[in-house]
């Protein structure tokens, strides 16, 4: 079983860095497109590089506000922070753009939205 063990992480260990250079290339010929910004973002998350994640993540909508992927993708990261105000306001900009994700998830934990200020 070890050394299945060690094949197995050995080759998801190539896929990870061969899926990070992807991203970083496509940074590179392309550094105004949101999306290998968000597939970074992804990537470190699943690592559990969550600043990272959430930096690569942030840029993503910086670079395009209507990206609903990404602001989906903030809202977990926000309300797994217990910073729901900030999960609530990345819900609801996905769900203007037609990503419902994140309110469902709010929903479904039953977190609360902050009463607007307005």
């Amino acid at each position: 079983m070890g050394l299945w063990k060690e094949l197995v992480d050995s080759a998801l260990d190539d896929e990870t860095r061969n899926s990070e250079q992807e991203q970083l290339d496509w940074i590179a010929r392309e550094p105004s497109n949101p999306h290998p910004y968000y597939h970074l973002g992804q990537l470190r998350r699943m690592q559990w590089k969550q600043e990272e994640g959430l930096a690569l993540l942030l840029h993503a909508v910086h670079l395009d506000p209507g990206f609903a992927g990404a602001h989906a993708a903030l809202a977990e990261v926000y309300a797994v922070g217990h910073d729901y105000a900030a999960a609530w306001r990345h819900a609801r900009l996905a769900a203007q753009h037609g990503n419902d994700r994140g309110v469902h998830l709010l929903t479904r934990h039953s977190i609360e939205e902050p009463a607007s200020d307005g």
